[in-house]
C-alpha cells in the first residue's frame, strides 16, 4: 500500500492537535510550557521539559547555539523541577536573544500566560550557553537566578506570531549589559 497520501493527510491533522486547546491565537494560551513549545516550534515531543533534551536524540537536531525557532531546554533544578522549554523568537548577538514561551511570570497573580520576546541571556562563564537568565515580569528585569540549560532543538516550523514586529532590542540589551 502507498502511504504518501495518507501521510500527507495525518500530518496537518497532527499539527492541529498538538495547538493548545481554547487559544484562538498562540499568545491567547494559559498553560504548561510543553504544549506551548510544541505548537509553537513544531517540534513533536511528549513528556516534561527537561526530558525533551533526550528525547530529541535521533529525532532532531540538537546543539549549543540558539536560532529562531530552536526550543531551548531548561535542565530541571530544585526551582524547575520539572524543567521548562521556550522557543527562540529573535538573536539579538552571540549572548542575548528573545523566547517566547509560557508559564514563566505571573499575570494578575495567574502562571501559564505567553509571554513574546521575553530577554534571555547566556550567563555560563565560557559563553557557551549552558547557564542563563531570564527576565521576569515580577521584578520587571532579568531574574537573578541561573537555570542550567541542556541545550537547543532544532526543527519543526516557526509560528508565525513567536515574535512581535518590532520587538524592543534596546530594552533586551540595556537589561542584560546595563546593569
Amino acid at each position: 500500500m502507498n502511504w504518501k497520501p495518507l501521510a500527507l493527510l495525518l500530518i496537518p491533522a497532527a499539527l492541529l492537535a498538538s495547538a493548545p486547546a481554547a487559544a484562538s491565537s498562540l499568545l491567547d494560551y494559559v498553560g504548561e510550557c510543553v504544549p506551548f513549545a510544541r505548537a509553537a516550534s513544531g517540534i513533536q515531543i511528549y513528556g516534561d521539559a527537561w526530558t525533551w533534551w533526550d528525547k530529541a536524540a535521533g529525532k532532531y537536531r540538537r546543539g549549543y547555539a540558539p536560532r529562531e525557532g530552536a526550543v531551548i531546554v531548561f535542565a530541571r533544578s530544585p526551582r524547575l523541577p520539572l524543567g521548562h522549554v521556550a522557543v527562540i523568537s529573535r538573536v539579538i548577538d552571540d549572548r542575548v536573544v528573545m523566547v517566547t514561551h509560557a508559564n514563566w511570570s505571573r499575570f494578575d497573580g495567574e502562571r501559564g500566560h505567553v509571554e513574546q520576546d521575553v530577554t534571555l541571556t547566556d550567563v555560563s562563564e565560557a559563553g557557551d550557553w549552558s547557564a542563563v537568565r531570564v527576565w521576569y515580569r515580577g521584578s520587571e528585569g532579568l531574574g537573578s537566578t541561573s537555570y542550567l540549560v541542556s541545550g537547543f532543538i532544532y526543527g519543526g516550523r516557526e509560528a508565525a506570531e513567536l515574535t512581535s514586529r518590532n520587538p524592543d532590542y534596546v530594552a533586551a540589551l540595556i537589561d542584560v549589559y546595563a546593569r
